[in-house]
């Protein structure tokens, strides 16, 4: 078994690592929380008691880094001096690497490994896997995974561990630190979630304007599922005459002319920035 030390154990994303690393026979966990909330959340969970950093960190052959970006930088320049060679840092996002805020050690690996989340079209035929919309609980999801330095043969492993926190995992990906940016926050967060907020804008101003909320959620949702299913591949159809029309004349509406500059290096670093 691994030894694998679990920092930031009793958060959010951590209770959600530790929940699949309980399940996991290939790595003995060590949890390490420093709120007294969490170390409780932990405690009541997997009947362990949370540990020192210090004994997590002696002799680990992983520590998985489940903080928050804003603190990774300064976490993992705390606890450098404690790694052993030859160990692995894990993070769950690559914004902290990517902004050049890891220590330089040579002799030990950085790896990132991210979830694509279970996606709208998917063949769960369980309650558990149907409402399970972040992933890592029921519901078949991709990974992509980044080994942002280190020996070639420690992707495996570091790709092993992204399995077993977001398990079930049906499709690994690798890219490098830069593609990652751009999926994160360039194409996941800075696009969608802006466009996805400005739909829910668009469904709150026809409600204001007198159309009943579940009518208009109703239409809404169901034309975003068909227009998404054509447009990316998951449905051979085509749009009527009246729909192409809308949507040539409604791009220029919405979007500015140079709007794909968001995923242009300098766009893409002082997004990373503002995240870290």
């Amino acid at each position: 078994m691994k030894k694998l030390a679990l920092v930031g154990a009793g958060g959010k994303m951590g209770m959600r690592l530790g929940a699949n690393l309980a399940k996991s026979a290939a790595f003995d966990t060590l949890h390490v929380e420093v709120s007294a909330a969490g170390q409780a959340a932990v405690r009541a969970a997997y009947g362990v008691d949370c540990v020192e950093m210090d004994i997590a960190l002696s002799g680990a052959d992983i520590i998985v880094l489940a903080v928050p970006d804003t603190v990774i930088g300064t976490l993992a320049h705390a606890i450098i001096d404690k790694v052993r060679p030859g160990a692995m840092i894990f993070m769950l996002d690559g914004a902290a690497p990517f902004a050049g805020h890891l220590p330089t050690r040579a002799d030990i690996s950085y790896f990132v490994s991210h979830p694509c989340h279970p996606p709208i079209w998917n063949d769960e035929t369980t309650l558990p896997g149907r409402r399970d919309y972040f992933g890592g609980i029921a519901a078949e999801q991709g990974i992509v995974n980044v080994l942002v330095q280190g020996p070639e043969s420690d992707y495996a492993l570091g790709e092993q561990v992204g399995k077993a926190i977001y398990a079930p995992v049906v499709r690994s990906h690798r890219v490098t630190l830069k593609q990652f940016a751009l999926l994160e926050p360039g194409l996941s967060e800075t696009v969608n979630g802006s466009l996805m907020k400005v739909l829910r804008m668009a469904m709150d101003e026809v409600v204001r304007k007198g159309v009943p909320y579940d009518c208009a959620r109703d239409f809404l949702l169901g034309h975003m599922n068909i227009m998404g299913a054509v447009m990316f591949d998951q449905h051979q159809g085509v749009f009527s005459d009246a729909a192409n029309k809308a949507i040539e004349f409604g791009i220029p509406v919405l979007m500015r002319d140079d709007w794909m500059r968001c995923f242009d290096d300098d766009e893409i670093a002082a997004s990373v920035a503002r995240i870290t």
